[in-house]
């Protein structure tokens, strides 16, 4: 999978990870909360903002940094407080994203 694809498949693991981790939380299903918040925060950091290439990107990769690494924040105080708000809130925030680089792939394919 070429770089664009990649990223696209790491946005839809994490919404599949939240909705997953959401669904436990709503089950008082502690131990898949906790896996799914787990695979979640891995995708943010390990993923997504590993990929980020903070010398070329510039303002916006910076921005893309520093909103991941709130996501991730948000996680572990939904983890610890089960709050679903928390989860609620880092979908809210990473969904326009994945659709927007979707978009952006759709548009590049069909040449402008």
């Amino acid at each position: 999978a070429d770089p664009h694809h990649l990223v696209t498949m790491l946005y839809d693991g994490l919404l599949r990870s939240l909705q997953l981790a959401r669904s436990a939380m709503e089950r008082q299903d502690v131990a898949a909360k906790g896996q799914a918040l787990g695979k979640a925060s891995r995708i943010l950091d390990e993923g997504l903002k590993a990929g980020l290439n903070l010398s070329e990107g510039g303002e916006l990769a910076q921005n893309l940094r520093n909103l991941y690494v709130y996501c991730t924040q948000r996680l572990m105080q939904a983890n610890l407080r089960n709050d679903l708000a928390a989860v609620d809130e880092v979908i809210g925030l990473i969904d326009p994203l994945a659709d927007s680089w979707k978009k952006i792939r759709n548009a590049a394919l069909l040449g402008g």
